[in-house]
């Protein structure tokens, strides 16, 4: 008579599955009941009601669904949640003092990370299926899916007091994705760790999006700033911005758990391309649209448009660009973009108030938009 089995239902299968998870790159894999988060439709609701979201109506409008995966889908049963590193190989903080050139975010440097973690989720999904059976959906940050908290729940890591997950093996540097299953499988419980009395990331902000631990105003971020927010940015936090053209790194960067992350280097498409990695701001100034979708193709940021990136570069500009951009900054007040008109007013009177002043009477006659009228009156 064989001896008892000790073994959770499905242990087997969760092991293989952690094996086929590494061998498509996932750097941590653990698995969420879909009761696991029951604080998070509360939380969820507080931030949205103080208006921390600013212009992301899409975190409102499927707020039901963010509720917990079985809001989702109600036939889930198990969550396997999955991060892929991105750490980087050099400093992101590197550029900071480079007036002419532009920083990126460097999860944008390399190739659209949705792509790439999708294509291994759709992968591992197959897997599971033909090992186990059961019916599968694929969620990558696209999808109301509350990854961080689930992330938590399933062992990946916690959520820092910068909001991101944060592992003790990988640092800030996960890139997060979720099957949700059908099967029954067995939970990982959250993670152990914390932050302690460390607070590093939160006075690294340049923008104090902080309010307060474990809370951001996506308002003030500049991630947000340059990415999700369309209109003119708003002038108390323009100096603030620097040289970012597209998201920030610093709260990242500094949390001092990243001395645990190997570089992802090996991972080839999260490496930086080149004209990515340290683009001159004088020649993001010249991108028209056909440049635009060029460059950025297979990009996350090419969602952004031509014009939003161009007012991001201006806004670098009038915060460190020499005199030799003068002339590029000039050209794009006549923009057919009203937000690059205005910002290019911006950067014209940080870097040349005589300039600025010279060209105010011919433009702003013929000037029809209210928020560039309003940077001609600013002064």
């Amino acid at each position: 008579m064989a001896a008892p089995s000790h073994a959770k239902p499905n242990e087997a299968l969760t092991v293989a599955l952690r094996d086929a998870a590494a061998a498509l790159g996932f750097a941590a894999c653990g698995i969420a009941g879909v009761d696991a988060i029951p604080e998070a439709a509360a939380r969820l609701r507080e931030w949205l009601e103080s208006g921390a979201h600013g212009e992301m109506g899409w975190m409102e409008a499927r707020e039901h669904h963010r509720a917990g995966p079985a809001a989702l889908w109600p036939e889930a049963r198990s969550v396997i949640m999955l991060g892929m590193s991105y750490a980087p190989r050099e400093d992101p903080l590197r550029l900071g003092g480079e007036g002419d050139i532009a920083r990126i975010s460097t999860y944008a440097q390399g190739q659209d990370y949705h792509d790439i973690v999708k294509k291994a989720l759709k992968a591992l999904a197959r897997w599971l299926i033909d090992r186990a059976g059961g019916d599968v959906k694929v969620f990558v940050d696209t999808a109301p899916v509350m990854e961080k908290p689930l992330a938590e729940a399933a062992g990946l890591g916690w959520q820092g007091k910068h909001t991101n997950l944060v592992s003790r093996e990988h640092g800030s540097w996960l890139f997060l994705g979720a099957i949700m299953t059908t099967l029954e499988l067995p939970a990982d419980g959250p993670s152990r760790g914390g932050c302690g009395s460390c607070d590093a990331c939160q006075r690294a902000c340049p923008t104090d999006a902080f309010p307060a631990p474990y809370r951001l105003d996506a308002r003030r971020c500049i991630s947000y700033l340059t990415i999700e927010h369309k209109g003119p940015i708003p002038r108390e936090y323009r100096a603030a911005i620097g040289n970012r053209i597209y998201g920030c790194d610093d709260c990242l960067a500094v949390c001092p758990w990243n001395k645990f992350a190997k570089s992802a280097s090996a991972n080839r498409a999260f490496a930086a391309r080149a004209e990515l990695a340290a683009p001159e701001i004088a020649d993001l100034l010249a991108l028209d649209d056909a440049a635009f979708r060029q460059i950025f193709a297979g990009s996350p940021i090419k969602r952004i448009g031509r014009d939003r990136m161009v007012r991001n570069a201006l806004i670098a500009a009038g915060n460190g660009g020499k005199a030799a951009i003068v002339p590029r900054v000039v050209a794009l007040l006549a923009d057919p973009s009203a937000v690059v008109r205005g910002a290019a007013v911006w950067a014209l009177g940080r870097l040349d108030p005589v300039a600025r002043d010279r060209a105010r009477a011919a433009h702003r006659a013929l000037e029809q938009d209210a928020d560039v009228l309003a940077e001609w009156d600013a002064g």
